[in-house]
């Protein structure tokens, strides 16, 4: 498995067909009022920074980072193709999204994800990177369904002087 990691081309009739399986697979998760993922308009927002894997000529996943406010942004659209799961993917989507927040100078990435067994392999891979449970941000109100997460990033290491 050879994979590029781009910037979402939205002109690409693949992308939508990605994009709204992942609505549909969510779905039966939940009731509507807790299902938070962003449609194909709400991803080609301004403040919206969507990256595919691609397998070949085939997406293999997808990650998004949306501007909550200056400094701090969600993690929106975190998804593996079925048939590509267990394959460390979202590991790998979630540390170049790591990276592009933090090459931005971003301080903090906040995320939700459902409660429900469906998505505990995803909260394990948040724990696992770092992040915590915190209360709920931005627009989001307390809900049984969601689970809310954050990660401070580090501040890169500044530059040593060397003193003669």
């Amino acid at each position: 498995m050879t994979l590029a990691l781009r910037r979402a081309d939205f002109f690409d009739p693949r992308l939508p067909v990605f994009l709204q399986s992942h609505l549909d697979e969510l779905r039966p998760t939940a009731p509507a009022e807790s299902r938070h993922a962003l449609d194909l308009t709400g991803l080609r927002q301004p403040s919206v920074r969507l990256w595919v894997a691609w397998d070949g000529e085939a997406i293999a996943a997808t990650g998004a980072l949306a501007v909550l406010e200056p400094g701090h942004e969600e993690l929106k659209s975190m998804r593996t193709a079925p048939g590509m799961r267990g394959r460390g993917l979202g590991r790998l989507m979630l540390g170049h999204l790591l990276e592009d927040a933090a090459a931005r100078s971003v301080e903090r990435i906040s995320l939700e994800t459902g409660s429900m067994g469906f998505f505990a392999p995803a909260r394990r891979l948040y724990e696992s990177a770092g992040f915590v449970p915190c209360d709920p941000f931005g627009g989001y109100k307390e809900d049984p369904n969601s689970v809310f997460m954050s990660l401070t990033l580090s501040a890169p290491a500044s530059p040593k002087v060397l003193r003669r």
